[in-house]
């Protein structure tokens, strides 16, 4: 019985398959999330994949396998690499800051794969359509343990963390799904940080508050670009003064 998440290849060179699925993915993403799963053949992505529709073959049983493979890079992505972005962060609030810092990024620089999870995931069979979204989960349980901690220490008052959590997600996935719209309004940088001020703040402490302004004074990547600095509200005179008498 074949296993809902395994992928057969006719190769048996795991460095090799690896390598060559890579390719082959990149390019299946990219034409899938142009032109769409069904209208999109294998021998298409052969060529944008610069490979003989034969070769495909020895690492893919068909183009459902193909699809999987490539929801599953996204997944994967995510799970694999947050958790080190988080390494040596102690503070829950900057955690959680800086785990919506961190998928927001990886989203950006898969943003074809990510508009293509939303977009083709009902094309699976049902039972790898299921398999998906038990990998989901356990992106979003990163994000949920964060925001635990954050309500555990008192930063954060109780809130529904399920539904939460998937406000986290939507918000980092907007970034692929609506690129269009948001990219002549925001840097990534603005983006995060005026999410960070409607989907974490609101629900902060007073001492949560602290937390999150002195890690803005510490980082451009969380600071609200919209508020003007303290040095910009001091009069240009008075700065000149002071900048005088310091020489």
């Amino acid at each position: 019985m074949k296993l809902p998440g395994h992928v057969a290849s006719v190769v048996t060179d795991a460095k090799l398959v690896e390598e060559r699925r890579g390719q082959i993915l990149r390019a299946a993403v990219k034409l899938f999330s142009d032109k769409g799963y069904y209208t999109t053949t294998i021998s298409q992505i052969a060529r944008e994949a610069g490979v003989s529709t034969g070769l495909i073959y020895q690492y893919f049983g068909d183009k459902d396998d193909v699809l999987l493979l490539s929801l599953k890079l996204v997944l994967e992505t995510y799970e694999r690499e947050i958790p080190p972005r988080l390494e040596g962060i102690r503070h829950p609030v900057e955690r959680l800051c800086m785990a919506l810092w961190a998928y927001c990024t990886i989203v950006d620089g898969l943003r074809e794969a990510t508009v293509l999870a939303y977009r083709s995931t009902k094309s699976l069979r049902a039972d790898r359509r299921a398999l998906v979204k038990r990998e989901e989960l356990r992106t979003n349980r990163l994000l949920q343990a964060c925001l635990r901690a954050c309500i555990a220490g008192g930063y954060m008052r109780e809130v529904n963390e399920y539904l939460l959590v998937y406000q986290f997600v939507n918000f980092c996935h907007a970034w692929a799904l609506k690129h269009w719209a948001l990219r002549s309004r925001f840097s990534l940088g603005k983006y995060v940080g005026e999410g960070i001020g409607l989907l974490v703040e609101p629900f902060l402490t007073p001492k949560g508050r602290s937390a999150l302004d002195a890690m803005r004074l510490r980082t451009a990547n969380f600071t609200r670009e919209t508020k003007p600095s303290s040095r910009s509200k001091r009069p240009a005179r008075a700065r000149a003064r002071a900048a005088a008498s310091s020489a």
